[in-house]
This record gives structure tokens, sequence and C-alpha cells, in this order.
């Protein structure tokens, strides 16, 4: 009981002190000890408590916790030294990598900058980005009035009496402007990158139609005339087009968006960052897979414990 309580207050402890230092305090010395000393009693529990044997449920629970403990223990970085001295298991804990398109690298950089090479290369074909449809327009003078209109194309909006017409001509998701025979053209360029803008066509009461194209609040907020407009457009998810290659082959191909991972060869790689200004590069966070199944069936078999103990236990007594 005492274990179990402190690792309540542990928990608690890493959840305000961030990522990093909760991850640096749960590796250090003294909470392998502990780690290991957990897992000592939790056996000696099932040796010494027959009522844990004869009882499923409990059985389960007590076993459950061991697995995930090995399991933690087993994907930690002292864990992986120790699989490369005993079974020659060498294995990239955890690190980053960098990968411009059209361009393929097995560099991983973990730790205090220390560099590690895949057995297999990491191959960027495309990145894109998704955005949600831009829902509203924002139009402010420089008199401090203060308009919001919905974008939808073809409409056509009169904010004030004093201030015209607006119509929404047209939206882009990658906005590119040509020349053609000395005539330039605003096209949505169905080719890789992300520009989204809009076109929009201003008549004032006593003036000619003025066509403005506009961008999102993030790139600019420009002012025409003796007014400003602008939209905020949020990013839907931003994917990256990965193929695995071994041997001078692609053995794998898969795009990796937020939560949805590569594995390959005994690591995931998941979609971390990426290139802001231009797009040109995605961030991958690559993990080992050492210890995860044990994890994996840890919780399972605590789950079945668990719901075991406190709901098909008394299930079956009611039936009974």
């Amino acid at each position: 009981m005492t274990f179990i309580m402190l690792l309540f207050f542990l928990s608690i402890y890493g959840a305000f002190i961030g990522p990093e230092r909760a991850k640096a305090f749960f590796n250090s010395v003294p909470m392998a000890i502990y780690w290991i000393a957990f897992i000592f009693l939790l056996v000696i529990g099932i040796v010494l408590f027959r009522r844990l044997i004869q009882v499923p449920a409990l059985l389960f629970t007590h076993f459950g916790c061991i697995l995930i403990l090995l399991g933690g223990i087993w994907s930690s970085n002292s864990g992986h030294e120790l699989q490369k001295k005993v079974f020659g298991i060498n294995k990239i804990p955890s690190g980053y990598m960098q990968i411009y398109e059209e361009h393929a690298d097995n560099i991983v950089i973990a730790e205090n900058d220390i560099q590690y090479e895949l057995p297999f290369s990491i191959a960027l074909k495309d990145f894109r980005i998704e955005y949600y449809k831009p829902s509203d327009l924002y139009i402010q003078t420089r008199q401090g009035e203060d308009w919001k209109i919905p974008i939808e194309e073809g409409k056509v909006y009169s904010p004030d009496s004093t201030f015209g017409t607006i119509e929404i001509v047209k939206v882009f998701s990658n906005f590119k402007m040509i020349t053609e025979n000395g005539i330039r053209n605003a096209i949505d360029d169905p080719g890789p990158g992300s520009n989204p803008a809009i076109e929009v066509k201003v008549t004032p009461p006593d003036g000619e139609s003025l066509t403005r194209y506009i961008f999102d609040f993030s790139r600019s907020y420009i002012y025409s005339d003796d007014f400003a407009m602008a939209f905020e457009i949020d990013i839907k998810e931003y994917i990256s087009e990965l193929q695995v290659i071994q041997d001078n082959k692609v053995v794998a191909v898969k795009d990796i968006e937020v939560n949805h991972p590569l594995y390959y060869g005994g690591y995931h790689f998941y979609q971390q960052d990426y290139d802001h200004e231009e797009g040109r590069y995605t961030i991958l966070k690559v993990t080992s897979n050492s210890g995860l199944y044990f994890v994996y069936a840890g919780y399972f078999m605590l789950c079945i414990g668990v719901c075991w103990h406190f709901w098909l236990k008394k299930l079956r007594s009611k039936g009974a």
C-alpha cells in the first residue's frame, strides 16, 4: 500500500514538472530502484498470498501491473543499454528525423544531439497541409468600423450603405499568379504547396470595382484603399507521404499524420512538426517499440482483472 500511495503522489508531481523533466525524473537511479522494488513486491505478493492465485481477477491485476512495469523498464534508455550488452540488440530508444521533400535519410538525432543510423532509410515523397474551409472575412476601416461576413463563392454583401458592396469571387486552396501572353491570371494550383487566398471584388457606392486578393490572417492583414481585409484559417491536418527504402528498394509506403504513425523495423515514426515557413521538410518523432507489447499485454490483463473483480463476479453471483 505504501508503494502504491507513493506512486500516486509521484504521478501528481510528474504532471506538474513538464514532460522533459518528468522523463528524466522517472528514469533516474532512485526511481529505477523504486520500480524494481515495486516489481519484486508484486512477485512476492503472488508467491506468499495464496488467495491471489485462487482468485483469478486479483492474479490478472497483479500480473498486469508487473508486465506494465517490465515494459516501461525495457523501453527506457537503461533498458536499451541492457539489451545491447546482454542480447546484442542495438536499437535507438527515441529521437527525431528532419527530412526534406524528395530526399531520404536514415539519421536519427537523439538526446544530447547524439546521431544514430537506422538500418533503412525514410524518404519524404511529399508534404502537404490540409486546411478547414475559411468561414468568415473580416473587414476593418481606418475609422475603426469593422464587419464580419461569411465566405461563400458568388455571394455579394453590403456591409454598410457608405461602403458599397463586396463580392466573394473565388476561394483558393493554393493561390498562384501566372503570366500567359502578357496577361496575369490567378489560379488554384493543383500541385504541391498551400497558399489559401480569396478573390474579392469591391464596388464603392460611387466608384469602379476593384479586385483584391486576400490572404489568411497569419500571412498578412493588408489595407486596401481605406479598409483592411483578412480571414483566419485553421490547419486541419499536416501529412507526410513516406517511403521506407531498404537495399535500394521501396519496401513500405504510408501517409502519416498526427496520431497515425508509420511502423517499420521495430520503430514508430510519428508526425511531430514541419517547416512552417515553406513546408519543404517534415520532422518525425522516432520511438523504439521495445517493451511496448509488454505494456499492451499488461494493460489488457489489468483491465480483465478489474472488470472481473468489480463487475463479472457480481453478475455471476446474481445469476446464481
